[in-house]
């Protein structure tokens, strides 16, 4: 199962935000007057917790990371999710999520961006299940029990959602931070 996300261009968003966003994700920020991871901050209702699973090999968060990403789909608890994928990919145009089992690739999430005339072109590219048909029942598996379409349905809303609040959320985050050049 392939889904893929063209968003709406993210206007005052520049792919280096996009960049600093992912390399600082845990980090906390002030929202609704209080401090609180900003990974909370970028979705509020259906996030639930991230955590550095294990740093990249220079330390904290790139290539070689694993990030551990909780969250509800929709706050329904049949759309629960508790995973640990690797960064393949984390630079100026995207981030690049894997899971592999035995080596073969049953997962990858990737966010590219680039800049346009509106701001940043954003696109979501959602992959399910291994390339190779000897692992047609891992797939089905993984298509009816793991993530179901339903539940694929839940995560373009979830993610059209937590991608469009970006634009809003971004330049304020970045406005906090004495460390930055906002």
């Amino acid at each position: 199962m392939r889904v893929t996300i063209d968003h709406q261009p993210l206007a005052g968003i520049t792919p280096a935000m996009l960049l600093w966003w992912f390399q600082h994700i845990g980090d906390s920020t002030t929202y609704g007057g209080k401090q609180i991871p900003g990974y909370l901050a970028w979705h509020p209702l259906d996030h639930i917790r991230w955590e550095l699973a294990r740093p990249a090999s220079g330390g904290g968060v790139g290539e070689g990371a694993r990030f551990r990403i909780v969250e509800a789909f929709d706050r329904r608890p049949e759309f629960y999710v508790d995973s640990t994928e690797t960064v393949e990919k984390l630079d100026g145009a995207g981030i690049r999520l894997v899971r592999r089992l035995a080596g073969i690739q049953v997962f990858q999430l990737e966010h590219t961006w680039s800049a346009c005339g509106q701001g940043t072109h954003y696109v979501s590219v959602l992959d399910l299940g291994a390339r190779s048909p000897l692992l047609s029942p891992v797939n089905r598996y993984l298509r009816t029990r793991v993530f179901p379409e339903r539940m694929a349905r839940a995560w373009v809303v979830h993610n059209v959602e937590e991608v469009g609040v970006l634009e809003h959320l971004l330049p304020d985050v970045l406005r906090q931070r004495t460390d930055v050049d906002a």
